[in-house]
């Protein structure tokens, strides 16, 4: 079987998948090691038996709904490739928005930045490598993810990184940054997404939060005015319909310059503080 003759039928069998042809194409890729763009200057060339094999056993995972990322291992994310496991969220484009915003508030001059639950790593990894002149401490509560994360930080080749296994604050005890970042769990336990797509095969205790999906973001708020340098920014990623009460949120604890920011879909995703105590 050729590679066009191959993508033809797994696109086929993938229907009903958001981007069967793409998610073909990223299994052809993974399993034969070749570029897109060689897959298709080369259509018709020949997969051997263990690919084969390979590849339809890929196909049959991805058809009973298992992420893309969970089977190659891997997610580009702020075009870095980082590992990824069942252990950790998937990094989605989504969150580059906040390492957007992060990144044009961050002070010119060389500065602290925590990043809690950082899962992978993806969000400070990617800022790490914007910023090297930064020293970035990045918490996460699984010693797993936090394994992962400093897997990709090494494969990526920062070094201003630091990981600490804890609970949002308990591992940083009295120390304080210019910045503070997260993408904590806001779902609902309730909501219906939870048994859909990809987020299925996600670990829970990333995705879920009590108290209509904000009971981690209270904490985090809260925390963070302990934890903030004067004039410091705090950086929250939330769900699409969050945006008002995340505001509220902020403002009850004192920030000023309050602003929720759209994603690149439109949808509101980032909301963004500064901690000023007179």
């Amino acid at each position: 079987m050729t590679f066009l003759t191959w993508l033809k039928y797994a696109t086929q069998q993938l229907n009903g998948s958001d981007s069967p042809r793409r998610d073909a194409e990223i299994l052809l890729a993974f399993v034969t090691g070749r570029t897109r763009t060689f897959l298709m200057a080369f259509c018709e060339t020949t997969l051997t038996e263990n690919e084969l094999a390979q590849l339809n056993a890929y196909l049959q995972r991805r058809q009973a709904g298992e992420p893309i990322a969970y089977i190659t291992g891997v997610k580009e994310f702020w075009s870095l490739n980082f590992n990824v496991s069942p252990a950790t969220l998937i990094p989605r484009p989504d969150t580059e928005k906040l390492v957007e915003l992060a990144l044009e508030c961050l002070p010119k001059v060389p500065c602290e930045v925590l990043d809690l639950g950082t899962g992978t790593g993806a969000i400070t990894i990617a800022m790490a490598t914007e910023r090297p002149d930064c020293l970035f401490t990045a918490v996460d509560n699984s010693a797993e993810a936090l394994k992962l994360a400093q897997e990709n930080a090494r494969q990526i080749g920062v070094n201003n990184v630091y990981f600490s296994l804890g609970n949002w604050y308990k591992s940083i005890k009295g120390r304080k940054f210019s910045m503070i970042v997260s993408n904590p769990p806001y779902i609902e336990p309730t909501d219906v997404h939870l048994s859909q797509g990809d987020v299925r095969y996600e670990p829970r205790t990333a995705l879920v939060s009590e108290d209509n999906g904000v009971a981690d973001i209270k904490i985090i708020v809260k925390g963070a005015t302990k934890h903030l340098n004067q004039y410091g920014w705090l950086l929250i990623e939330h769900g699409w319909k969050q945006g008002e009460i995340v505001q509220t949120i902020f403002k009850q604890q004192g920030f000023q310059l309050v602003k929720t920011y759209s994603d690149y879909s439109g949808n509101d995703r980032v909301t963004v503080g500064r901690w000023f105590k007179p």
